[in-house]
């Protein structure tokens, strides 16, 4: 029975390694998509959204199929419970790939403007998000609480940058008045990235509960670094 759990762990954890993969290409995709509002790339990002989401049912059905059938405790259990809750996250960051690349679809306009986007910092924070995401596989991969820690502090600049986005489309709308509804519907790209940011920390938190069964939703802990879920 060991040795049968064992080896469906590690199918478990290669599916979510695919699926990781694929939700960070999505984002990198969707990313590309905007700054140079290449619409062919946000197509390809909306129809690939379709695979993020086969993938997360098939998880969420072997992982089913391991607590049903193998019973996994200790340590074993809180892996099961991990994954279950990382590949729901990961889901919800295709889906904000997704909705992403909707507003690059919609919109009328050729290209953004340059220094629109260099005040917004919309670069930078794409790539915080990336980022984030890269260390919370990594720290997953080497069983790294360290790794995981760093991605809470990474959170916090892309709130920074969530944050500084509504007066500097203020000041733009105020110069541009014909682009007010391009501003407002940029502001759900900014949205949407300063949530994938609360949800690959909520990655970063699972990891950690696998490796030291700490469940911080509940420890309070925020002195030592960890922040509450959010």
């Amino acid at each position: 029975m060991v040795k049968f759990i064992e080896s469906e762990l590690v199918l478990l954890r290669n599916e979510i390694e695919e699926m990781w993969t694929l939700v960070y290409n999505q984002l990198d995709r969707a990313g590309d998509a905007v700054l140079t509002f290449d619409k062919e790339l946000a197509q390809q990002v909306m129809v690939r959204e379709k695979r993020v989401n086969a993938l997360e049912l098939k998880i969420d059905s072997d992982i089913e199929d391991i607590i049903a059938l193998y019973n996994p405790v200790g340590i074993d259990l809180r892996f099961v419970l991990a994954m279950l809750k990382i590949n729901t996250n990961l889901e919800r960051l295709g889906d904000f790939a997704e909705g992403i690349v909707r507003f690059v679809l919609t919109s009328d306009e050729p290209v953004l403007d340059a220094d629109l986007l260099k005040n917004l910092r919309l670069g930078e924070m794409l790539t915080e998000v990336l980022s984030m995401l890269e260390i919370t596989k990594r720290a997953l991969n080497n069983e790294s609480i360290e790794e995981a820690s760093v991605v809470f502090a990474k959170d916090n600049v892309v709130d920074e940058i969530n944050a500084a986005v509504t007066p500097v489309l203020t000041e733009y709308i105020k110069e541009h008045p014909d682009s007010t509804l391009l501003a407002l519907n940029l502001v759900s790209v900014f949205r949407k990235l300063e949530r994938a940011g609360d949800h690959i920390t909520n990655i970063a938190e699972e990891i950690v509960f696998y490796i030291d069964a700490k469940v911080l939703k509940h420890s309070g802990k925020i002195d030592e670094g960890y922040p509450k879920t959010k």
